[in-house]
């Protein structure tokens, strides 16, 4: 009889074992039903919709994009300007980078697995390019950490929100999958670099995942959000970084958006274009009272 018990707990332990080692494998959707459709028909034809709805405006190569990333029912027209102007474009490789909103560390973080997935199907990630990544500098780790659940049980939904959409514009491709906590100059010029020397002979698209201003009334919000506008159109990431920094704009995903911006420009992208711009009050769910502010824009060559 204790054998038997010994080989139903050895049975138990290894399944459990096993299971483990294939979540560790695939980042599974988190946010699914609640920022944007749990249900894959659903998920494609409010995509669909969005994508409908908008124009291609950019003659040239492109190699970033910035992308909100509330709930879809608000920033989804938006974010769909950026995904119009990649649709049906093929790349070696797509970066998605998003901040971290609920977990701090120093640096920026890798997802370790292989696939990250959402209801339209599993993007596989790079994992050759992310290890190179990750040996440029002790900043830059391979790690569960900003992407699976935190202490607070919360899991990121920055990175994730973009996936579908790029699932729905581009199809399968591989990604390299980071969250920035410390958006600092020195990890935007650590992490700006490795890209650009990882990313160099690749057709390689980087994307910035950011709403802009948080909760002002829809007035203020508009104030703030065109001084960031004005600076990214004028290619001033450096100045952009430094005003978010000292909070004269907003941006949650500054950090993202400088180091999309810096190692597109030392991959020979040299010109940037705000394609859309609306806030939360502009949707029939919204109000003006307080207002979060989204941009799409593109950086091409």
């Amino acid at each position: 009889m204790k054998t038997i018990k010994e080989g139903f707990w050895m049975i138990i332990f290894f399944s459990a074992f096993l299971g483990a080692q294939t979540s560790d494998e695939v980042r599974k959707p988190e946010v699914a039903g609640m920022f944007y459709p749990g249900n894959s028909q659903q998920l494609k034809a409010m995509i669909d919709k969005y994508l409908s709805e908008t124009d291609v405006v950019v003659d040239g190569e492109i190699g970033g994009l910035v992308s909100p990333h509330a709930g879809y029912i608000y920033s989804g027209p938006v974010a769909a300007w950026s995904y119009k102007q990649v649709a049906g474009k093929s790349y070696d490789v797509v970066v998605v980078i998003a901040p971290s909103h609920f977990e701090y560390f120093s640096g920026s973080s890798i997802y370790p697995g292989k696939y990250y997935e959402t209801p339209l199907g599993k993007l596989p990630v790079d994992q050759e390019l992310a290890e190179r990544l990750a040996k440029a500098d002790k900043k830059i780790m391979l790690s569960q950490t900003g992407h699976s659940p935190g202490s607070g049980g919360r899991s990121e939904h920055s990175l994730e929100v973009q996936l579908p959409f790029l699932q729905q514009t581009v199809g399968e491709v591989k990604i390299i999958p980071i969250v920035m906590a410390d958006q600092s100059r020195e990890n935007v010029r650590i992490l700006g670099n490795a890209l650009a020397e990882v990313l160099q002979g690749k057709k390689a698209l980087i994307i910035a995942s950011s709403d802009l201003s948080h909760y002002h009334s829809y007035e203020r919000a508009y104030e703030l959000d065109k001084t960031l506008m004005d600076l990214f159109t004028d290619f001033e990431y450096q100045k952009l970084l430094e005003a978010c920094e000292k909070r004269k704009i907003e941006a949650c995903g500054y950090g993202p958006i400088a180091v999309m911006m810096y190692a597109c420009s030392k991959l020979g992208y040299n010109k940037s274009k705000v394609l859309k711009y609306a806030t939360s009050g502009d949707v029939p769910a919204g109000e003006k009272a307080q207002v979060v502010g989204y941009m799409s824009g593109v950086v091409y060559k």
